[in-house]
């Protein structure tokens, strides 16, 4: 039988991590960077697996690359892979859900690094992140993961 090189064209794969922090008034918040470079905004800390890692060795890698915090990861959010989601080119996310301790510091991409109340989060966020997380606090509300979208 021949061999067969042939390797498809096939998105990115990203992990990118909500990361829950209790603040000094036993109040929850969420981790967001501001990227210092494009797409420019608020975005939920993450990037780009590595090749020979696993996307949850990833999603813990660039949550201590960007915000310099150890995360434990807890759930799986979901998956987002809309062609349109990254300016950049078509790049397919899975989004975990993770708990820190300590103060995040910007590091790596992050221009800055805040921690948002669930009801406060920046009206200019990157790529499709006002979805990510809306879903997040559906989740939170009825503990159930966002909803597969139809295939067309």
């Amino acid at each position: 039988m021949p061999s067969n090189n042939f390797r498809p064209t096939t998105p990115l794969i990203a992990a990118d991590t909500i990361i829950e922090l209790i603040d000094e008034k036993n109040k929850l918040g969420i981790v967001l960077i501001e990227r210092k470079n494009p797409p420019y905004g608020w975005a939920i800390p993450g990037g780009f697996v590595d090749v020979g890692e696993t996307i949850e060795q990833a999603a813990v890698r660039e949550a201590k690359e960007e915000v310099c915090l150890d995360v434990k990861l807890c759930c799986l959010l979901g998956l987002y892979s809309d062609p349109s989601r990254d300016d950049r080119g078509h790049t397919a996310t899975a989004i975990y859900i993770a708990t820190a301790n300590g103060l995040p510091q910007a590091a790596d991409d992050a221009k800055n690094v805040a921690v948002f109340p669930l009801d406060q989060f920046p009206k200019k966020l990157a790529f499709d992140h006002t979805q990510v997380l809306q879903d997040y606090l559906n989740y939170k509300n009825s503990g159930k993961v966002k909803a597969l979208y139809p295939v067309k």
